[in-house]
């Protein structure tokens, strides 16, 4: 087999699909299929998923990308994956699953995480986990699962995430990477280690988790029927990988100092590289493992492009979103002095408040529906914003941002991004940032992690500078608009008591 033959299968386990690449060894992708499946809301604050249904578009989408591809077993150097954080699924002794996935989104354990805060052990477990405390964390989730599902929590033998769902299925094996780990506020950032105060909190024991294993870690073995199924070989190597925050970074080159990644896809984050665990003294940014040599530090918002979505939905029904995002070139910056909390969702970073709520504020009966499309827009900018102002007092100094995600895919919101931050905003000619990074991270991985991350050519794509006059007006208003959520946090909490207890009626 002759190196230019060869190539990488990046398996992307996102919350609403699973896109696996055919990635070149420099970098160009040759084959792509994605697969998506629905996430359950059946009752508010619930966020679930089918893991089996998972696993299956795992498995099929590798074999469309394979046979549509043409390429054969002996073509591929490894399998990488990546995976959304911060699921918890329990499995009784046979490694069936007794829940479904709960996802980052599932919201049932709030008044957990408020209380964690409130008594200060939350802070505590932040300082040496580097994982935020909200509804998000596996170790809220088993705290709220104890509480209120002694039944199943007692039940259960194993706790894991949907990716190692995924690699006991494929492998029969119980493990978990450094980088998700990271994510679940059970792992000790300076040990590797399961963290024993954490693991007390959660009420758990370190022989229910998977075992730790960094996130270049080689395993082999697929039977010999699903092999056949995903068209590859029984001894082809696949590389555990990462989270798909952390190897988005990777994908896009925002791995040097002064170089922001920012992905928007259904929900959003700011990213940027640093050598050691960093923490922040409020526990408003996490901290997650990449490698040993490269953590990732930033903030997650609940908010992206769902934002857009909802909005557009709602304003401009059945017209492509593609179609209606531009109307909002014809409103100027600020909206026409509107300003829209985008907390449709509750939120992460920089609030960390599950109840949360959306708010349009300034509305006259002069503003029309592009008005308040470019609202929602600059909101979701406006919570990525306060993010990396969080980060600046952090000590980070931005100087560049690297943007992935479907927004990036949008000429108005990229610029109105270089606008509102002040910096220059790159877009890559691909924007599949998480899965380019795992096909980087598994020639590091086959490389024997020998030398520095795998990089690939220099970014190309579109580069937006900011407009200083328009930098000038977000600066002027992101105060304004971050006292909004100061002054409406109480009634917003009214509110979902109000929400709950409707929701208990109708039950």
């Amino acid at each position: 087999m002759s190196a230019d033959t060869e190539l990488v299968i990046a398996i992307d386990i996102g919350t609403t699909s699973t896109k696996t690449l055919a990635v070149g060894l420099t970098g160009q992708i040759l084959g792509s299929h994605s697969i998506e499946y629905p996430l359950h809301t059946p009752s508010p604050g619930y966020a679930e998923q089918d893991p089996d249904v998972i696993c299956e578009a795992v498995i099929d989408s590798v074999s469309k990308v394979m046979r549509n591809g043409g390429f054969r077993a002996q073509d591929i150097r490894c399998v990488a994956f990546s995976s959304a954080n911060h699921s918890l699924i329990l499995l009784d002794s046979k490694g069936r699953p007794l829940t479904p996935s709960i996802t980052w989104a599932d919201q049932r354990s709030a008044a957990q995480a408020e209380r964690l805060m409130n008594d200060g052990s939350g802070l505590s477990v932040y300082s040496r986990t580097g994982t935020p405390i909200h509804p998000m964390s596996p170790l809220v989730k088993l705290i709220w699962l104890r509480e209120e599902r002694p039944d199943l929590f007692h039940s259960a033998h194993h706790f894991v995430g949907i990716k190692e769902y995924i690699l006991n299925k494929l492998f029969g094996i119980m493990i978990m990477d450094h980088s998700i780990a990271s994510a679940t506020g059970l792992f000790n950032l300076e040990t590797l280690t399961w963290d024993k105060e954490a693991l007390i909190l959660a009420g758990i024991r370190e022989d229910q988790l998977p075992r730790l294993v960094p996130s270049t870690e080689c395993i082999e073995g697929l039977s010999r029927e699903t092999a056949e199924r995903m068209g590859l070989g029984t001894d082809t190597t696949f590389i555990v990988g990462a989270q798909d925050g952390v190897l988005a970074n990777l994908g896009i080159g925002a791995v040097e100092d002064g170089v922001l990644a920012v992905t928007i896809g259904t929900s959003g984050a700011v990213r940027t590289s640093v050598s050691r665990p960093t923490f922040d003294a409020e526990g408003k940014l996490f901290c997650y493992a990449l490698t040993k040599d490269h953590w990732i530090v930033g903030g997650p918002s609940n908010n992206g492009a769902i934002v857009a979505r909802w909005i557009s939905d709602r304003l401009y029904p059945g017209k492509p979103i593609d179609e209606v995002l531009p109307l909002a070139g014809a409103v100027p910056p600020g909206s026409d002095g509107l300003l829209f909390l985008p907390l449709l969702s509750g939120e992460r970073a920089p609030f960390w408040d599950a109840q949360a709520k959306g708010v349009m504020f300034g509305l006259t009966l002069a503003h029309t529906e592009p008005d308040m499309l470019r609202a929602a827009m600059e909101g979701v900018l406006f919570q990525i914003t306060a993010i990396v102002s969080l980060m600046k007092q952090a000590g980070e100094k931005p100087r560049e941002v690297r943007a992935s995600g479907g927004f990036a895919r949008s000429t108005i919101w990229c610029q109105m991004m270089a606008d509102m931050l002040g910096v220059p905003v790159r877009v890559p000619e691909s924007v599949e940032s998480s899965g380019l990074g795992a096909a980087q991270l598994g020639l590091h991985a086959m490389d024997g992690c020998r030398g520095p991350l795998l990089r690939w050519k220099e970014m190309e794509g579109s580069l937006y500078g900011p407009d200083l006059t328009n930098h000038k007006l977000y600066q002027r208003l992101l105060p304004l608009y971050l006292s909004l959520y100061d002054r409406l946090k109480e009634p917003m909490r009214e509110i979902s008591k109000l929400q709950h207890a409707s929701v208990g009626c109708r039950n």
